[in-house]
């Protein structure tokens, strides 16, 4: 059973309750709110969201991590700001979201959108009739030169990367499908750039081989340079729980100028 409607409104809701004007009454809303939460969950609405709301500003935010990403920050109760080519090809709505039209490319006008950011996800690809491998060391100079102009409070960039570059097993990389050659070396490229800046905070997320659309369990496992192999041995994950890491990721940085990767 699920409602939708209301998984935005939840820790409004919640902190409703746990507003009071006096110690007795605080310490009543906060036995309601902790009773409304478990009938919740048992009903299989979601109700996590974060203790401070993060602005958070996402490129390629209508790719398909793009939008799952977008869709869990704001489920999260986060302030969303997505910069894409084409601002009418995202349907997520939300009071908490803005959409721009922007360029990764263009470091000064990435350094304007970001001021004031605590995170930046970098979800952009170079797909499609006029693909170009070498957008993503471009898009990798373009955030960091932006991030550098802010210094110490430059905001923290996630970077949703490629799984070509991972091991397995330890000090093996994987065989790569000639038709996702080129793609895979630019992702490795620009891997290799981000881990030559030690003065911006960032981390590199590889998925595990196999990412499709599925559902959200929160349940995973992660790693760092070494693919996350199952009891099957595939390694897989769906887009919408390594949605989910990249938000916990946001909220509590764990990887900070390091690759990690996910599986189940």
């Amino acid at each position: 059973m699920t409602f939708p409607v209301i998984h935005h409104e939840v820790p409004a809701l919640l902190r409703g309750l746990e507003r009071a004007p006096t110690a007795h009454h605080a310490v009543i809303g906060r036995l309601l709110a902790s009773v409304l939460c478990l009938a919740l969950v048992a009903a299989g609405v979601r109700t996590v969201h974060a203790a401070t709301a993060l602005k958070i500003v996402v490129y390629g935010g209508t790719g398909n991590i793009g939008q799952r990403i977008v869709h869990e920050a704001l489920d999260r109760g986060h302030k969303v700001t997505v910069v894409v080519r084409d601002p009418s090809a995202l349907a997520e709505q939300s009071p908490r979201l803005r959409v721009f039209k922007g360029n990764v490319l263009n470091a000064a006008e990435v350094a304007r959108t970001i001021s004031g950011a605590d995170v930046v996800v970098s979800a952009v690809s170079f797909r499609g009739p006029t693909a170009d491998s070498g957008g993503f060391s471009r898009a990798a100079a373009s955030l960091v030169a932006a991030l550098r102009s802010f210094g110490s409070q430059a905001p923290y960039l996630i970077v949703v990367g490629g799984a070509g570059s991972l091991e397995q097993p330890p000090g093996v990389h994987i065989e790569i499908p000639p038709a996702w050659r080129e793609e895979v070396n630019g992702q490795n490229n620009s891997l290799a750039y981000y881990r030559t800046i030690s003065n911006v905070r960032w981390t590199y997320f590889s998925p595990a081989f196999m990412i499709t659309p599925g559902i959200r369990t929160g349940q995973f496992r992660l790693g760092g340079d070494q693919m996350i192999i199952d009891a099957k041995g595939d390694s897989r994950i769906s887009m919408e729980d390594y949605a989910v890491a990249v938000i916990d990721e946001a909220e509590k940085p764990a990887h900070v100028r390091k690759r990690f990767t996910i599986g189940y």
